[in-house]
């Protein structure tokens, strides 16, 4: 079954998708290539923090809810020339005072995001803000390249 018909191609789905589809002879083998701790942690990430895309006439602005963190606790950052990286990590509060927790429901862990930029995108020019707990990373659009002009062949006679 292909998940991306579906649209479920986020990577935690490709995850389950590659471990549903083993040979049970695999299954005892050791050496086999499963998916590292690392790889679920982040796809778990990802698929836990949402995010809106906006498109400007000169910019992309990319919006995600970073309840609870501080700036200092949210990296941005551009890999391979081309992929924006929004992660951060809310941590559980220590309990004061002998306190214990009756219910915990809002969301601890790992923040994370990648966005594969467009060609426009100018990534000498990315500002990120965060306020009130919503973090708006902006990246400038490249000006549009100009229009190459006729070049003229001069004609010899043979």
């Amino acid at each position: 079954m292909d998940f991306r018909v579906m649209g479920l191609d986020s990577p935690m789905f490709h995850t389950l998708h590659h471990m549903m589809d083993l040979p049970d002879d695999t299954a005892s083998d050791k050496t086999f290539n499963a998916p590292t701790r690392t790889y679920v942690r982040d796809a778990k990430a990802m698929a836990a923090t949402p995010a809106d895309v906006k498109v400007y006439p000169n910019s992309y602005v990319f919006v995600i809810d970073m309840p609870g963190l501080k700036s200092g606790d949210i990296k941005v950052q551009v890999e391979d020339d081309n992929m924006l990286m929004i992660c951060g990590e809310r941590k559980r509060e220590e309990e004061k005072d002998g306190a214990k927790y009756l219910r915990m429901e809002r969301r601890v862990g790992k923040f994370m995001r990648k966005f594969v930029l467009p060609e426009n995108a100018n990534t000498d020019a990315i500002s990120a803000v965060c306020q009130d707990g919503v973090l708006s990373v902006t990246v400038e659009k490249l000006p549009p390249p100009e229009p190459k002009k006729p070049k003229t062949i001069e004609v010899k006679l043979a």
